[in-house]
C-alpha cells in the first residue's frame, strides 16, 4: 500500500525524479484532455472518437453492418485526421525527439492552436453543429490527438500513453505480484484511467448542464498551460530533456 501511495505521489508531484522529470503529470493532464474531447466528439458529433481509434474502428464495423447512429464518413474521417496528426507528430518527433522538452512545448502549442479552431467553430455553431461544421471540428480534432498520441509515443514515458486504457488496466493485474508478477505498478496506471474518466464526465455534465463548447475550452486551457509549463521548465536544459 505504501509502494501504491508513493507511485501515486511521484506521478503527480515528482520529486527527485531525474529520467522523466515533470513529463509525468503532464501527460497525466493530456490523459484529461482526451477525456474532455472524446466526450464532446462522441455526444455532439455523433457516435464517433477523435482520439480513441480502437473504439472507432469498431464504430465504423457497426457502421457498415447498418447500425442506426453511426456514420461510415465520420469515422473514415475520423480515422484519416488521426493519422495525418500522427504523420506530424512523427515528424516532430524525428525532428525534436531528442529534446523531449522542445518535443513537448511545440506539440502541446500546436495542439493549442487546434483546440483553439475547435472551439470558435464549436462557439459559432450554438448547441445544433450542422453537419459541414461537425466534420470540420472532426478533421481539427483528430489531428490534434493524433499529434498528442504520436508526441506521448515519442516521449516515452511508462504507461502514460495519454489515450490507450486497455494494456495499462491489464497491467494492473497482470503484473501484480499476487500473480507472480514483478510488480503492476497500479499507482501510476490507476491514475492515467482515473485522469481519463474525470475528464470525460467532466466533459459530459458541461454539455448537458453549460454548454457544448464548455469542455472544448477546459480542454484548451490545459493544453496551453501543459505548451507553457514545459517551455519554461525544459529552457535550463535538465536532464530530463534527453533520451535514453
Amino acid at each position: 500500500m505504501t509502494t501504491f501511495f508513493t507511485e501515486v505521489r511521484q506521478t503527480l508531484v515528482p520529486r527527485g525524479e531525474v529520467k522523466h522529470g515533470p513529463l509525468p503529470p503532464l501527460l497525466v493532464a493530456m490523459t484529461l484532455v482526451t477525456g474532455l474531447v472524446d466526450a464532446f466528439s462522441y455526444l455532439v458529433l455523433g457516435h464517433v472518437f477523435v482520439a480513441n481509434m480502437t473504439g472507432n474502428v469498431v464504430f465504423l464495423a457497426f457502421a457498415l453492418a447498418g447500425a442506426p447512429g453511426f456514420s461510415i464518413l465520420a469515422s473514415l474521417v475520423a480515422l484519416g485526421s488521426f493519422v495525418l496528426g500522427s504523420l506530424g507528430g512523427g515528424l516532430l518527433g524525428s525532428r525534436l525527439g531528442q529534446h523531449r522538452g522542445r518535443l513537448l512545448s511545440i506539440a502541446a502549442a500546436l495542439q493549442t492552436l487546434l483546440l483553439s479552431a475547435s472551439v470558435v467553430l464549436a462557439a459559432l455553431s450554438g448547441n445544433l453543429v450542422p453537419p459541414g461544421v461537425s466534420y470540420g471540428l472532426i478533421i481539427v480534432l483528430g489531428i490534434a490527438m493524433g499529434l498528442q498520441n504520436a508526441t506521448a509515443r515519442k516521449l516515452a514515458v511508462p504507461d502514460l500513453t495519454t489515450t490507450v486504457l486497455t494494456l495499462t488496466i491489464v497491467g494492473v493485474s497482470a503484473d501484480s505480484h499476487l500473480v507472480g508478477g514483478s510488480g503492476s505498478r497500479a499507482g501510476r496506471r490507476l491514475i492515467a484511467v482515473a485522469a481519463m474518466l474525470v475528464g470525460a464526465l467532466v466533459g459530459s455534465l458541461l454539455i448537458f448542464h453549460v454548454s457544448i463548447v464548455s469542455p472544448l475550452v477546459i480542454a484548451l486551457i490545459v493544453m496551453a498551460s501543459i505548451a507553457g509549463t514545459t517551455r519554461v521548465l525544459s529552457r535550463t536544459d535538465p536532464a530530463w530533456v534527453r533520451t535514453s
